[in-house]
């Protein structure tokens, strides 16, 4: 799989409603276009010690150290073997760069503002933290993740 850059908008024009959707089992989710900065296929991940599970270790992009989190492993979903679909979508949040594993890119999408709601208060669900909103597309709903609380509270991912 080649990389994938994901252009900027004009200035002016909404960003607000763009989300890049990806797969991890049955579920979709989404994240918001403007932490994105590409798309790259599996490399060779280098495995750091005494960091939490679901960090698989750092990947030199361009000569750039990045961290890598599964994030199958950080849902605390079942792992599975990675195959020719499995990507990294690296993300930018505040100053930090980091690698996502997920099962497959799906697509961007616009999702009207009157489209998304706040995620349901179920007692117990921890996953809910990781979730800005839930973004109705039709019939479907995807899962739209907060990329702040998916790397840590204070929006990087410490090795």
């Amino acid at each position: 799989m080649e990389a994938t850059r994901i252009e900027e908008e004009e200035p002016g024009e909404s960003q607000h409603a763009k989300f890049l959707t990806f797969v991890l089992g049955a579920e979709t989710y989404a994240l918001d276009i403007r932490h994105v900065r590409e798309i790259i296929g599996m490399q060779k991940i280098t495995t750091v010690p005494d960091v939490p599970p679901f960090i698989k270790g750092v990947i030199n992009l361009r000569g750039k150290v990045i961290p890598v989190m599964d994030v199958r492993a950080r849902f605390r979903l079942p792992l599975r073997d990675y195959d020719d679909r499995t990507c990294i979508i690296v993300i930018h949040v505040r100053e930090w760069s980091v690698g996502l594993v997920v099962d497959t890119v799906s697509e961007v999408l616009d999702i009207p503002a009157d489209q998304i709601e706040p995620p349901p208060r179920v007692a117990g669900a921890t996953s809910a933290r990781f979730l800005d909103g839930m973004g109705k597309v039709g019939e479907r709903v995807r899962l739209l993740l907060n990329a702040e609380a998916l790397l840590g509270a204070s929006g990087e991912v410490t090795l």
